[in-house]
C-alpha cells in the first residue's frame, strides 16, 4: 500500500489560519508583531526564499521588511544595522538570510542579534537552552519537522527515530527535538558503517544530506515515517530530495514530497517565533503591556 503523502502547503495552511487570528487580536491590543529580514548579495535561491518569507508574513499580517544589502558591505556595517534593529522595538524579529559573503562571519552575525529577537533559533544562548531542555526559539527546520510528524497522528513516545546528517541548522537540533518527544534517536552521519541496517530500523527517518535520491527503498522500514529535507537542484532543473520519491512511497507509512513537504512548515515556524516574540517583548500574557 502506497505511503500517506505529507503536504506540508496543507498542513502549513492550516496553521497559519490559526495565526492569522492571533495576529489580528494582537492587533486590537495594539501590537503588530515585526519581522526584518537582512538580505546580503545576489544568491538566486536566497532571494527567493526571502521573497517567500515576505509573502508569507504579508498573509497573516505580520509587518515585514527586507534590508538588502550589495555583496561588498563590511562586516562592520552589517553589524551595525543588526545592532540598530536590536535597539528597535518594533522590530520583534531579525533574520539575516544565509549564506554570507565570504568576508563576513556568520558566526559573528548569528551572535550579534539578541536572543530575543532570534526568530531563527540560531544564536548560542538559544541553542544552549535547547539543548538543556530550557524555553527557546526553536530552528525552524527541525520545528516543521517535528510538527509534521505529530500531524501523522504518529506518538513519538518509545519510538524510533534515524536522523541521517548532523549539521547545526536540521541535524543536530532535530535529534534533540525528538529526544525532547521521548523517542530513542540514532544519529548517521558521512562516516557511518552500515548505514541501511541503521535506518531500516527506523520508525521515523529524517534525512537531511543534501544529496539527491541517496536514500532508496532499501533503507526504508516499510511503514516508516520519512521525512525528506533535502533540496537538490538536478541539471534538467527539477528539485528533488534525497529520498527516492518514486520507490520509498510503495513501502512507507507517511512521506514529503520535495517540493511541498518541509520548506512550507520551515517559513511557518519562523512566523510562530516571530509572533512569540512580539508577545514576548511587550509582555502580554501569553507574553501584553497592555
Amino acid at each position: 500500500m502506497a505511503a500517506t503523502i505529507l503536504d506540508g502547503k496543507e498542513v502549513a495552511k492550516s496553521i497559519r489560519a490559526e495565526m492569522t487570528n492571533e495576529v489580528e487580536n494582537l492587533k486590537k491590543q495594539g501590537l503588530t508583531p515585526g519581522l526584518t529580514v537582512i538580505l546580503v548579495g545576489e544568491d538566486p535561491a536566497s532571494h527567493s526564499y526571502v521573497k517567500a518569507k515576505e509573502k508569507a508574513c504579508q498573509e497573516i499580517g505580520i509587518q515585514s521588511e527586507v534590508i538588502r544589502m550589495d555583496a561588498s558591505i563590511s562586516q562592520k556595517e552589517l553589524l551595525e544595522t543588526i545592532e540598530r534593529l536590536n535597539q528597535n522595538p518594533n522590530v520583534h524579529g531579525i533574520l539575516v538570510q544565509l549564506p554570507l559573503p565570504s568576508h563576513i562571519s556568520e558566526h559573528a552575525v548569528i551572535e550579534a542579534i539578541r536572543p530575543e529577537k532570534d526568530v531563527d533559533g540560531f544564536h548560542p544562548i538559544n541553542v544552549g537552552n535547547l539543548v538543556i531542555g530550557q524555553e527557546a526559539f526553536l530552528p525552524c527546520t527541525p520545528h516543521g519537522i517535528v510538527e509534521l510528524i505529530k500531524r501523522t497522528g504518529t506518538r513519538l513516545d518509545g519510538k524510533h527515530a534515524v536522523v541521517i546528517g548532523r549539521s547545526n541548522i536540521v541535524g543536530k537540533p532535530v535529534a534533540l527535538l525528538l529526544q525532547q518527544e521521548n523517542a530513542t534517536v540514532t544519529m548517521c552521519h558521512s562516516r557511518t558503517k552500515n548505514l541501511e541496517q541503521l535506518t531500516r530500523q527506523a520508525d521515523i527517518l529524517v534525512v537531511a544530506v543534501g544529496k539527491a535520491h541517496m536514500i532508496g527503498k532499501e533503507h526504508v522500514n516499510p511503514g516508516a515515517v520519512v521525512i525528506d529535507v533535502g533540496v537538490n537542484r538536478m541539471d534538467s532543473g527539477k528539485l528533488v530530495g534525497d529520498v527516492k520519491f518514486d520507490e520509498v512511497k510503495e513501502i512507507a507509512g507517511f512521506i514529503t514530497p520535495v517540493p511541498g513537504g518541509v520548506g512550507p512548515m520551515t517559513i511557518t515556524m519562523l512566523l510562530k517565533n516571530t509572533i512569540e516574540a512580539a508577545k514576548k517583548q511587550a509582555l502580554l500574557p501569553n507574553g501584553v503591556k497592555g
